[in-house]
C-alpha cells in the first residue's frame, strides 16, 4: 500500500502490462562496500550544503521588484472591489429613497 507504483509503460499502447512484484528478497546477497583509501595529504574539507537561499542583488531586486508588483495589483482589486460594493450599496440607497419618496406621495393623494 506504501510502496511507490511505477509504471511499466512509459507510453499508452492500449496494452495492460501488469506490475511485477518482488516475492522474495533472502535470495539477494548484500553488496559489500569497499573499505575507503587513505592518502598521506591533506585535502579541503567538503562544502556542507547550506539550506539558506543565498540571492545575488539583481536576485534580490528581482524579487523586491515582484512582491512590490504583487501588492499593487491586489491593493488595486481589493479597491476596486470595495468601490463596486461601495456604488452598489449608494445607488439601492438612492432606489429606496425614490421608492418611499414616491409611495409616500401615493399616499397622501387619496
Amino acid at each position: 500500500m506504501f510502496q511507490p507504483r511505477i509504471p511499466v509503460n512509459p507510453l499508452p499502447t492500449g496494452i495492460v502490462t501488469p506490475l511485477v512484484q518482488p516475492t522474495d528478497t533472502a535470495d539477494i546477497a548484500p553488496h559489500q562496500t569497499a573499505a575507503p583509501v587513505v592518502c598521506n595529504h591533506h585535502h579541503a574539507p567538503a562544502p556542507t550544503p547550506s539550506s539558506a537561499v543565498r540571492l545575488t542583488p539583481a536576485g534580490l531586486a528581482v524579487v523586491v521588484a515582484g512582491g512590490a508588483g504583487a501588492v499593487l495589483v491586489v491593493g488595486t482589486v481589493l479597491v476596486s472591489m470595495l468601490l463596486a460594493v461601495a456604488i452598489s450599496a449608494a445607488s439601492v440607497a438612492v432606489c429606496a429613497v425614490v421608492l418611499r419618496s414616491l409611495l409616500n406621495g401615493q399616499h397622501r393623494h387619496r
